[in-house]
């Protein structure tokens, strides 16, 4: 029989860190990261990433890995995925991914492919000329960069015209190059994603929403009592990373730029916190495969796994 890859998903606060560092434990083994911000380093407190005492614990992967320059994509991410499972499961009969980052954990279930992420300077800049421009200068810009990708795009859909304007200029590449290698890796996609080497548990956490809300709040407060603001002054010389154009971040560099005062800031992160959780749900609760459990539940969602081992 395969080994079984245990996926422990939900959205942010609702208590996933503990409890996969106690099914971990319970198994005796090691936990794979899925959280996009937490696998870089210098962002430890406004991604809540594991503390020095759970990476003793339990070993983890994919936690604060990456330098704040470096790219990184959910396509990555199932490669890099894929490669270690396959060592790890010499060792282990089971394995645990847990995070929330939904693209992530799509990925490695299903297989993704490598467009690249858009820079924001990028996006802002052609949205700025295509309002100020019109969309006959930007589909003459695309025939002269990418004349194989004017020929078959919608010439009326400015979308897909602006969107591969933003892939070349992020990439310095045509959005052509990507799609041949796209059309390759869907192949191989219809063969792999009925075809992982393991078998897949998906467990979802959830909590009643005032409950959630609730957490949220509280894990801001401590966030900022742990020192938020001081960690942003430490990244503020990276503010235009992709990596820091996420919540929490954004916010304190507000602050620090003098827009927003501190308690407005504070209130906009529980807020943006919160509307990022409901979207996790969303794409959530659209998996059937998903045993959705309170996260107080833990001897209930060990024997599940045990039943389905």
């Amino acid at each position: 029989m395969k080994p079984l890859l245990i996926i422990i998903l939900g959205p942010t606060a609702v208590g996933k860190t503990e409890l996969t560092l106690s099914i971990a434990e319970k198994l005796n083994c090691p936990i794979l990261n899925c959280d996009s911000r937490q696998i870089y380093k210098g962002m430890e407190i406004g991604t809540a990433s594991p503390t020095q005492e759970q990476l003793e614990r339990v070993k983890h992967y994919f936690v604060g890995k990456l330098e704040l320059d470096e790219y990184y994509s959910a396509a990555k991410y199932e490669e890099e995925v894929l490669s270690l499972t396959s060592e790890l499961f010499k060792f282990h009969d089971t394995l645990i991914l847990s995070g929330g980052s939904m693209m992530y954990i799509d990925a490695v279930c299903n297989g993704i492919d490598d467009i690249p992420t858009v820079n924001e300077d990028v996006r802002s800049s052609l949205k700025q000329r295509y309002q100020e421009e019109g969309i006959d200068k930007m589909l003459a810009e695309l025939k002269l960069i990418d004349p194989q990708h004017y020929d078959i795009v919608d010439h009326k859909n400015w979308k897909r015209i602006i969107h591969a304007l933003e892939i070349f200029y992020t990439t310095g590449k045509p959005y052509s190059s990507f799609l041949t290698r796209q059309t390759l890796r869907n192949i191989d996609k219809k063969l792999n994603t009925t075809n992982r080497p393991f078998r897949i548990l998906k467990i979802g956490l959830e909590r009643p929403r005032e409950e959630l809300f609730e957490r949220i709040n509280s894990r801001v407060d401590t966030m900022i009592n742990s020192g938020l603001l001081h960690e942003a002054m430490s990244l503020y010389k990276h503010r235009d990373k992709n990596a820091l154009n996420t919540v929490g971040y954004k916010e304190m560099f507000n602050v620090l730029d003098g827009t927003w005062e501190l308690p407005m800031a504070i209130e906009k992160i529980k807020k943006n916190t919160r509307v990022y959780a409901k979207k996790q749900l969303t794409w959530f609760k659209h998996d059937n495969e998903i045993k959705w459990f309170h996260p107080s539940n833990i001897e209930e969602i060990y024997n599940y796994i045990m039943v389905n081992f």
